[in-house]
C-alpha cells in the first residue's frame, strides 16, 4: 500500500512553494503539477502519493488560473 504524504503549500508571488519535514528544503514551482513532480522526486518511496494542502492564497492563485483569467498575485 501506498503512504499518503500531505504537503502544505502556500503562494508567494515567485511560485507555489512546499514546506513540510519530508521534504530536506522548501520546494518552488511555477505550477502545482510541476511541483508535485519534484516532491515525489524527493521522497525516498516512489509509491508515496503526495496530497497537496493548499493555503487560501494558493487557492486564490489556482482558482484565478482555473478561469483563464489574471493570475491573482499577492
Amino acid at each position: 500500500m501506498a503512504d499518503k504524504v500531505s504537503i502544505p503549500v502556500s503562494f508567494d508571488g515567485h511560485g507555489y512553494v512546499a514546506r513540510a519535514p519530508e521534504l530536506s528544503s522548501p520546494v518552488v514551482a511555477l505550477s502545482l503539477s510541476s511541483l508535485r513532480k519534484r516532491i515525489k522526486a524527493m521522497l525516498p518511496d516512489e509509491r508515496s502519493v503526495v496530497v497537496l494542502n493548499l493555503d487560501r492564497l494558493a487557492r486564490k492563485e489556482r482558482d484565478a488560473r482555473r478561469r483563464g483569467g489574471q493570475a491573482a498575485g499577492v
